[in-house]
């Protein structure tokens, strides 16, 4: 049964592509819960599955098969304006490549007073990237920020927006060591907050941040790693 601890509930979702060589499965009867606060890492190597289940977490890939449930809501009964009502409202998600997640014509300040709009919020930009060790760069260009710095401002966009889930698909796989160290120092400070990260990743440093992980082989959780 769903809980309210929990964000998401999945209880044997399964995912099929449709392929020349016929049908695939993308996961595999993934049952578990996914707590309202805290980071949780779907874990393992590419191929694994763990980007697809991030993709019906964000309610952008329907379950062929299987429940999914969104704050006790059972997703699977809802509509397209329903489910894109949740995503607007809930959900945030940040991409791998930085760039992917930011308006390039716009100034840090200025992305996080937009996301902040989509979401019909009000934004303090400057208090905001204090927060994100930003201080300072209002006025600059995207461009200028190094690759961690741009997706330490997309996770800032996400907390404009006011969302109470963030999504991140191998949020430093695109990031040399020091750019990765401002995204686990961000994604550190998030976890203080009350809001609930989902991150897939193979990076073992991130992994060490969950506070639950969940280990993928082949589309199935792993049962030797964790539950």
């Amino acid at each position: 049964m769903p809980s309210p601890e929990h964000v998401f509930d999945l209880h044997e979702v399964g995912v099929d592509y449709v392929t020349p060589a016929g049908v695939v499965s993308g996961v595999h009867d993934v049952t578990l819960a996914v707590p309202s606060a805290g980071i949780t890492v779907l874990a393992g190597p590419s191929g694994s599955g763990k980007s697809t289940l991030l993709r019906v977490l964000g309610l952008f890939e329907q379950p062929a098969r299987g429940r999914l449930c969104f704050r006790g809501t059972d997703v699977g009964g809802l509509g397209h304006a329903g489910r894109r009502a949740i995503r607007r409202r809930d959900l945030s998600q940040v991409f791998q490549n930085p760039t992917d997640n930011l308006l390039d014509y716009l100034s840090a300040g200025k992305n996080l007073r937009a996301a902040a709009e989509s979401a019909n919020r009000d934004c303090d930009s400057e208090a905001l990237l204090d927060q994100l060790g930003l201080g300072g760069t209002a006025s600059w260009p995207v461009t200028a920020l190094s690759g961690g710095q741009q997706q330490r401002l997309a996770f800032g966009c996400a907390l404009a927006r006011g969302s109470s889930v963030i999504l991140a698909d191998e949020p430093t796989s695109q990031l040399d060591e020091q750019s990765a160290d401002l995204v686990l120092d961000t994604l550190r400070d998030l976890a203080r907050h009350d809001v609930a990260l989902v991150v897939t990743s193979h990076d073992e440093r991130l992994i060490e941040l969950g506070t639950r992980v969940v280990r993928l082989t082949a589309g199935r959780v792993d049962e030797n790693g964790d539950p």
